[in-house]
């Protein structure tokens, strides 16, 4: 726990939160400042900055829970679709150093956008970058 972070208060129960579920590892709140209503945030209990932190065990039971919020949201509101956002770093837009995945209720008309300008990558960058980043 870091005395600075945010969410490293949340967990401690310093800051109040709405908490729509939480175990030893994770917690689920709602967003302070939700782009529509239900966006809610998983954390980790513990502090890790971002998602290079985690460990893939960790990684597994977050996905599986963003899942089941998702399903959740689906079945109690008429969404369209949803998001799942998580930044890491702050050219990637991550204000809070705390790991944290959105989850995001998405509806057609909404003023939520999520855009970037395509590269137009040539054959050859693209064979370079799967051969980079080949596991």
């Amino acid at each position: 726990m870091r005395d600075d972070c945010i969410f490293c208060k949340i967990v401690k129960g310093d800051i109040p939160s709405y908490k729509v579920y939480e175990d030893g590892e994770l917690l689920v709140i709602l967003d302070r400042f939700p782009r529509n209503t239900g966006e809610c945030l998983v954390i980790t209990r513990e502090h890790f900055d971002n998602l290079f932190d985690l460990d893939p065990a960790l990684c597994a039971k977050i996905f599986e829970l963003s899942q089941r919020v998702a399903v959740k949201l689906k079945e109690e509101y008429p969404i369209d679709g949803l998001n799942l956002l998580q930044n890491n770093g702050g050219a990637a837009g991550q204000q809070i150093n705390h790991f944290h995945l959105h989850v995001m209720p998405r509806y057609d008309l909404d003023s939520i956008v999520i855009q970037g300008k395509a590269l137009g990558l040539t054959e050859e960058e693209f064979a370079e970058a799967a051969e980079k980043i080949k596991l």
